[in-house]
Parts: C-alpha cells; structure tokens; sequence
C-alpha cells in the first residue's frame, strides 16, 4: 500500500476533506437544538441510534468528520484508508437520504427540494469509491 498520496488524488482530497473537516468543526461545540435535529436526523434513518444521547452523538459525529476530514488533506495518509473512511461515510449519508421521507421525489431516486442538500454528496461517494478503486487496482496490478 502507497504511504503517500499520489499528485492527481490531492484535488478530489483536498476539496472532500477541507468540506468535511468544515462540517466536523462546525458541529464541535454544537448547541442542544443543533444536537437534537443531527441526531433525530440520523435516528430516523437509523432507530438503534434513538437510544443515544444526542449531545454525546453529535460530538462522536464532529470527531468523525473531523478525522475523515484531516485523513483526506493529510497526504501521509494511504488513499486506501482515507477513500475507505470516505465511502463509509458517504454511504451513511445516502443512507439518510434514500431513507428519509420527503427527501425524493414521489418513486424516484431526484430528490425534492429538501433532499437535495443530503443527495449531493453522491460526490463524496465518488471520490471515496475513486481512491480505493485505484489503490486496490494498484495492488493487484503490482503482484
């Protein structure tokens, strides 16, 4: 596995990771109201996190983005791990939108105008799925 990141990986890195660190910062010192909407958001779509404090949830979730966050802009990191930690988010993400109502469109994957703030990070998706992609070809290509 790659210690270093490689040149081309840095932009899609760097644009996820400086959003997502933003994001993590942003809900580091989040008030109770702010912590209660992040975390009824999140039980929704997942009911075992209902029995979670939302304070002590939405701090795991700031220190979360802000480790996947510093993963992607810290070059040192291997793509493999921080395009893993990026697809698990993303995913839990999507997770959200695909099963939040109100999100999408009646019987459809568009969202409607409230979803498409949570279906846009698709992006971040493709960017993780991109580097673990590359990487795992890389070491298969290498054998």
């Amino acid at each position: 596995m790659r210690i270093l990141a490689r040149l081309h990986q840095l932009p899609p890195r760097v644009a996820a990771g400086a959003f997502i660190l933003n994001s993590g910062l942003g809900k580091a010192n989040a008030d109770l109201q702010t912590a209660k909407t992040v975390h009824g958001m999140a039980s929704g779509s997942y009911p075992f996190l209902g029995e979670k404090d939302p304070e002590a949830f939405t701090r795991l979730v700031s220190r979360a983005e802000t480790a996947i966050g510093l993963a992607l802009l810290l070059p040192v990191v291997p793509s493999l791990v921080a395009g893993a930690a990026l697809t698990a988010f993303a995913g839990g993400l999507l997770g959200l939108y695909l099963s939040t109502p109100g999100l999408r469109e009646e019987g459809s994957l568009r969202p409607s105008q409230q979803g498409t703030p949570i279906a846009k990070d698709v992006w971040l998706l493709g960017i993780g799925l991109g580097l673990v992609v590359e990487e795992l070809a890389d070491l298969r290509t290498r054998r």
